[in-house]
């Protein structure tokens, strides 16, 4: 039986003395999709950020392929085969949409032509600085960047805040090609939860660190209750 892609085991971590997540196990399979949802604040992007090495971790296990990767440095862990697209973008501002892209490169499937594909505004701003983007194409270029680094797996850290409905489309469908058009596997955090559900196949839902809640996420989005009491409002708007 082959490892599955991803496993944590009993992951607690956090920043200095504060404790953030608690007893954090999941496990999950090449080319899954999986959505983390909670309310803010409640440990979604300091998992994110441990499985890329940026908080202190007390206790447990990463492993990805088999390989533990708890110890490694951040910087290390992309090499490793993890992609992260944090809230902050952290695009390089005075480079060029090319620079930043090519800057990331590792051989693989994506490479600059289907970084294009998939986000042709890109290689219509392809000599554009980074300060000369606008918000929604500057998270066009993160991903794309992450992308250029040929990870096995994609965090994605709440890549549709605050971006204008017909972008959140776009990179949408985007990210669907990305799972389903190359079965490449996501982490996927969003306040958006109908969104995140929809472009997933499997949720966990965090509650002060803990894992409260794992469904199918075609499940959840019909679990009404659940995303009332674990997600809040945007979904009972909807949902209304």
């Amino acid at each position: 039986m082959s490892d599955p892609l991803l496993q944590l085991t009993g992951v607690h971590a956090g920043y200095g003395d504060a404790a953030v997540l608690d007893e954090v196990s999941f496990s999950m399979e090449e080319g899954e999709a999986l959505a983390l949802l909670g309310r803010n604040g409640m440990g979604k992007t300091t998992l994110l950020a441990t499985l890329m090495g940026h908080t202190l971790m007390r206790s447990g296990s990463i492993r990805l392929r088999g390989r533990a990767v708890e110890r490694l440095a951040p910087h290390r862990r992309p090499a490793a085969g993890l992609g992260w697209v944090p809230q902050e973008r952290d695009i390089f501002p005075s480079l060029t949409v090319e620079e930043n892209l090519t800057i990331a490169g590792r051989p693989g499937r994506w490479d600059l032509r289907r970084v294009y594909a998939l986000f042709p505004r890109l290689e219509e701003r392809r000599a554009n600085l980074g300060t000369q983007l606008s918000g929604g194409e500057q998270q066009m270029l993160a991903i794309g960047r992450a992308l250029m680094l040929n990870p096995v797996l994609m965090l994605l850290d709440e890549p549709l805040e605050g971006l204008a409905p017909v972008i959140v489309e776009e990179l949408s469908r985007a990210i669907r090609m990305m799972v389903e058009g190359d079965g490449l596997a996501i982490i996927l955090v969003e306040q958006h939860a109908h969104i995140a559900l929809g472009l997933t196949r499997n949720a966990i839902v965090l509650e002060r660190g803990r894992i409260v809640h794992r469904a199918p996420s075609a499940a959840l989005m019909e679990d009404h209750a659940t995303l009332e009491r674990y997600v809040g409002m945007r979904v009972g708007a909807r949902a209304a």
